[in-house]
């Protein structure tokens, strides 16, 4: 199913706390980790509420799409996962990414089904990687 819209976006914690505060003055709803998750609680448990609630993950952690657990909690619980496809950014860089990318990470929810993986670029560029539970022959570019 679907997320529903407006969309939530759920911060994964390795994006850290500032990135919250930046995304929601840019207009996004946004959760964060830290208010419903223990800061050690494993990629699995959250990926899979994340997935009940209808929240859209956002995350730098690019082993959630590749580990088998946590690919296993993805397709489970059906969640569209965004991951920056760069992990040493700074806050403020993140943040832009997501900003510059919402269109497209939108455009990529309403045309394709969960469980789904994109990465996005540090220019805002997204890249549908999986959708409707399988790996695409060829990757996306959404535009």
């Amino acid at each position: 199913m679907k997320p529903p819209e407006p969309f939530t976006w759920f911060v994964d914690r390795s994006l850290g706390r500032k990135i919250v505060l930046d995304l929601r003055a840019a207009g996004f709803h946004v959760e964060e980790h830290a208010d419903h998750f223990a800061h050690n609680a494993l990629d699995a448990e959250w990926l899979g509420e994340a997935g009940r609630r209808g929240w859209v993950v956002l995350t730098k952690d690019k082993a959630v799409r590749r580990n088998a657990l946590e690919l296993a909690a993805i397709l489970t619980a059906e969640v569209a996962c965004f991951s920056l496809g760069a992990g040493n950014l700074k806050s403020e860089q993140m943040a832009q990414a997501f900003i510059t990318a919402r269109r497209r990470m939108e455009k990529a929810l309403r045309r394709f089904d969960p469980a789904m993986t994109a990465s996005v670029t540090v220019t805002g560029h997204v890249r549908v990687l999986m959708a409707a539970s399988q790996l695409l022959a060829q990757p996306r570019d959404i535009k």
